[in-house]
């Protein structure tokens, strides 16, 4: 017969172990690679689980959270690191990397852009377990999935090159690529095709966006780069490290040191062989306000009287590198041709100190456009012979400006053809049907610059200079790149020739955008002027700068940053 201390001692035992094997599921630690799970989704989304591990990256103030790593589970298919959300409001944990962590969260997964989310625990309780150290793991190469990789701490012993800067200033972040710069798909191969799938395929692989750690919108410093260092795209990166990180965007490093960035090699003026040269320069929106120091903020280009004269300082630096004999321009305010005129005042700094410069008066426009293209040259050069043309129908002045067309000669020679261009840009206000997003990787308004490249072909086979000259080159930003239809109908029906293929150039590029590297900006000869070209080069001057290099806060004495498209230079005997 049991006695009744006995049974009072079974009560007590009894009374104790219910609430602790109720709290036996809720406290048992898991690994954090069964959290993650291998697919997109975590498996237990919404589920409460408690993990343990070492704090890789404490961004609590930047990113709301840390990173959390353990020793791994064993399935190479799985990350082992976690991030861990605090609530809003909560009073933040004194946590540094290398802090060991008990976390109990619910499970949930945060959206990353698209379909895209970054696995998470929510609603944390946080016990501290001393310290702990996690290894990073090494990458020489891209992995094949990123996400098996989601918040663990990486290092890559790979150079990564920097493939854009443009989010830098806003965002606090870089595009960097391995192996080598990142090309628009369209610049290699048609739109759409099975070649231009592959090629995006592969930018998407190869792209990592470095991070500051934080979703602060324009800093005013970003911590891994030092002050006043200037960037540029094609540099090499040595040394990085960080946080493997999915948000808007794509997939990001949330550096936990700054990364050596090599010095840049910024390029010495191109030269070209041939007694005529002729560039092609966009000079990103040439306002000069009431042209008597007034009219500012403009529409477009300098807000402020300094504004324009660090501009116009960048600008002539650039063409006075180039030392062209014409050159073709693009983005001129469209304010006539007088002694206010933007066009006649950068001439006019052109010739400071003494200069030979004129420009081409077309008597108007050309086209009803707020910018408008034009002709410069050299009167002790070259001189025009006949009457400039431009062409206003179909598309030319409502979308596509307005081309202009002028004849020179060199000496006695015979007369040979400039021909100014731009053509509508990528940009999709009002763009409808055919002219809308194809999703293809040709943007919109491509059947519109289509239409514009055929009439411009038909329209240059009328003579429109009156000079009976075949000799014809047509130059500027024409806003496609080089596989697009645009372009290939131009060289493969219309029978031009790119002037860049005709020199042997090495991959031409004159404009990035959002790290992918291409041609917006083309030179385009008749065959008769084909076999007169003597080389053909690009001054990467612009396109590969960072903003901050420009006319507003850079250094107004260089040609850095004049634009965002690079000019290109053409050598002719003629």
């Amino acid at each position: 017969m049991t006695s009744s201390r006995s049974l009072l001692t079974l009560a007590l035992l009894a009374s104790l172990a219910l609430p602790a094997c109720a709290a036996t599921p809720k406290e048992r630690v898991i690994p954090i690679g069964r959290v993650q799970g291998e697919g997109a989704r975590s498996a237990l989304d919404g589920q409460t689980v408690t993990v343990e591990g070492v704090v890789t990256g404490a961004f609590i103030e930047g990113l709301g959270g840390f990173f959390l790593q353990d020793s791994g589970d064993g399935n190479p298919k799985t990350s082992d690191a976690l991030f861990i959300a605090l609530e809003e409001g909560a009073t933040p944990p004194t946590l540094t990397a290398g802090d060991r962590a008990r976390v109990r969260g619910i499970v949930g997964e945060r959206k990353a852009g698209g379909d895209a989310t970054l696995t998470a625990l929510h609603a944390p309780v946080i016990h501290a377990r001393g310290k702990g150290n996690v290894a990073p793991t090494v990458l020489t190469a891209p992995p094949t999935d990123w996400k098996a990789l989601e918040g663990m701490h990486v290092r890559i012993d790979a150079p990564l090159t920097l493939s854009g800067t443009h989010t830098l200033e806003r965002f606090g972040e870089l595009i960097a690529s391995f192996d080598g710069r990142l090309w628009q798909p369209s610049e290699l191969a048609a739109p759409g095709s099975e070649k231009a799938k592959r090629l995006a395929a592969d930018n998407a692989r190869r792209t990592l966006l470095l991070d500051d750690g934080s979703t602060q919108r324009d800093p005013a410093t970003v911590w891994y780069v030092q002050n006043g260092q200037p960037l540029r795209t094609g540099t090499v990166l040595i040394g990085v490290q960080g946080i493997v990180d999915q948000r808007p965007g794509g997939w990001r490093l949330q550096l936990t040191a700054a990364p050596r960035i090599a010095a840049p090699q910024r390029p010495a003026a191109p030269q070209v062989a041939g007694n005529v040269r002729v560039a092609a320069f966009n000079l990103e929106n040439l306002f000069n306000g009431d042209g008597k120091g007034g009219g500012f903020p403009t529409e477009r280009g300098a807000k402020t009287p300094e504004q324009l004269k660090a501009q116009l300082a960048k600008l002539t630096a650039t063409i006075r590198g180039l030392d062209p004999d014409i050159a073709a321009l693009m983005e001129l305010e469209n304010d006539g041709y007088g002694a206010d005129s933007s066009l006649a005042q950068l001439v006019a700094a052109l010739n400071a100190g003494g200069g030979t410069w004129r420009f081409v008066d077309a008597k108007r426009g050309p086209g009803p456009d707020s910018i408008r293209v034009g002709l410069i040259y050299r009167s002790d050069k070259v001189k025009p012979t006949g009457k400039p043309a431009t062409l206003q129908e179909g598309p030319f002045g409502e979308r596509s400006r307005s081309p202009l067309a002028q004849a020179f000669v060199r000496g006695n020679g015979k007369p040979f053809v400039v021909v100014a261009n731009h053509l509508k840009s990528k940009g999709c206000s009002e763009a409808t049907g055919l002219d809308a997003d194809q999703k293809d990787g040709a943007g919109c308004w491509n059947a519109l610059r289509l239409d514009s490249a055929r009439r411009l072909d038909a329209w240059l086979k009328t003579d429109p200079t009156r000079t009976r000259s075949d000799r014809v080159v047509m130059l500027g930003d024409f806003n496609t790149y080089a596989m697009e239809d645009p372009m290939r109908w131009l060289r493969d029906d219309a029978g031009w020739v790119d002037a860049f293929t005709q020199a042997g150039a090495e991959q031409p590029y004159s404009y990035v955008y959002s790290g992918l590297s291409g041609r917006l900006d083309h030179a385009l000869l008749s065959p008769s002027l084909a076999k007169q070209l003597r080389g053909a080069a690009e001054w990467h001057i612009n396109a590969d700068e960072q903003d901050a290099q420009g006319y507003a806060d850079g250094d107004a004495s260089t040609p850095y940053r004049s634009s965002d498209h690079d000019p290109l230079l053409l050598g002719f005997d003629l």
